[in-house]
């Protein structure tokens, strides 16, 4: 009893383990939205309050007539209910965040009430993340519509990204179609944040801008090309010398060559690629993981599961026509059995092997009783056989050999 209450004992903080990034991604959107605010006080900042010393320096020596002055604090008012109306949008995006934060909290908090594994509870726990990693993975794939009303079902909309993942797909869609503008405003909100990526998405950006400049033939647009290269890319000579250098090469090779690596990057598979980079390097800034949530799931409890039996020539189940029993086990089922091939054995600490162990001739190990009542139950069988209940096989009883466990 005492094992078994062990067991089935629901551990919160394992299970949290893969729900880190409900909780992340609010916290770094509410970090950038701080340092948006920041940054507009302190430009703000910068120009009022100069211009308000200025504004009284003239006053004061009057130099200025009344019109003036009026008209020097009318322009500082306007410009501070523009900040107003700024740090106003700002303030309700901090409450959209804050409430979506208390709502994930929530979620969460509820597993530290539920005592184990067996309590109904906990299953209507499991279906709202079940539901959630759908959601996420219906969003990574591009099936923006049904991700939102899938959301809106299960009353999960506070408890998924779609305004992070549907902003994500409009301007990586915009790259698949030969468009840059998107990705470059994104990259200009975010220039901060983006010297510290690994990926240098604003320089591929402007070097394919510069590919199709030199794509358009003309002598306007290779005269552009060259000052939008001295602009955008000698900047980046220091950390992308090799890629500028080949840049400066297209000049000599024109679109429809065969010479590398010229055709590839004439090629039109690269908008694929900045659209892919773009995705990595937008997940990286907003701590996303990687792959979907769902493929991490499934992937642990996969390797929970699988033993080596399982992608056995002689798999026990309903698609083995030797086989005499039933399979339950997921790993051998159709649908996920190469899904798991390449996945990691469980790792098991305890095993159970029955005291009366045999190995047949071809290497099973079964235990001596329960093959023989087995066989015993098969009125076909001769006696003094046995038959493998897996490969369908019959040995003769004295072939059987003791197996000791050491």
């Amino acid at each position: 009893m005492t094992a078994e209450l062990t067991s089935t004992k629901l551990n919160a903080e394992n299970h949290l383990l893969l729900d880190q990034p409900l909780l992340r991604l609010p916290h770094e959107l509410a970090r950038r939205n701080l340092k948006s605010v920041q940054r507009i006080v302190e430009r703000e900042k910068e120009y009022v309050l100069p211009a308000l010393k200025e504004a009284a320096k003239a006053s004061m020596s009057k130099n200025q007539s009344p019109d003036q002055a009026l008209a020097t604090l009318d322009a500082m008012i306007s410009r501070m209910q523009g900040l107003k109306r700024k740090m106003e949008n700002l303030q309700q995006e901090e409450k959209k965040i804050h409430h979506q934060s208390r709502k994930r909290i929530q979620h969460l908090d509820q597993l530290y009430h539920i005592p184990n594994l067996t309590d109904v509870k906990y299953d209507q726990w499991s279906r709202v993340r079940l539901d959630r990693l759908v959601v996420d993975h219906m969003l990574r794939s591009g099936y923006t519509e049904s991700a939102q009303q899938l959301a809106r079902e299960k009353n999960i909309e506070e408890l998924v990204d779609l305004n992070v993942f549907i902003q994500c797909q409009r301007v990586a869609e915009s790259l698949r179609h030969g468009e840059t503008k998107d990705a470059l405003q994104w990259c200009n909100e975010n220039k901060a944040a983006l010297k510290k990526s690994q990926y240098n998405l604003e320089f591929e950006l402007r070097l394919q801008q510069y590919i199709e400049m030199i794509r358009a033939g003309n002598k306007i647009k290779l005269a552009d090309a060259l000052i939008h290269a001295k602009k955008y890319l000698s900047p980046y000579l220091e950390t992308q010398s090799a890629e500028i250098h080949r840049a400066a090469g297209l000049l000599a090779f024109p679109p429809g060559t065969k010479a590398e690596p010229y055709e590839s990057m004439y090629a039109f598979e690269r908008w694929t690629y900045l659209a892919n980079l773009f995705i990595r390097t937008h997940h990286e800034l907003l701590s996303l993981p990687s792959r979907p949530l769902i493929h991490i799931a499934l992937s642990s409890g996969l390797s929970a599961l699988k033993t080596p039996s399982c992608h056995s020539a002689y798999t026990s189940s309903s698609s083995n026509p030797h086989s005499t029993t039933m399979s339950v086990c997921p790993i051998c089922s159709t649908e996920l059995n190469e899904l798991a091939r390449n996945l990691p054995y469980a790792h098991h600490t305890k095993s159970s092997v029955e005291s009366d162990s045999v190995v047949l001739p071809n290497g099973r190990i079964y235990g001596l009783h329960r093959l023989l009542d087995m066989s015993k139950n098969i009125s076909s069988l001769e006696t003094g056989k046995v038959k493998d209940p897996t490969t369908g096989e019959i040995f003769d009883e004295n072939d059987l050999k003791k197996v000791y466990i050491m």
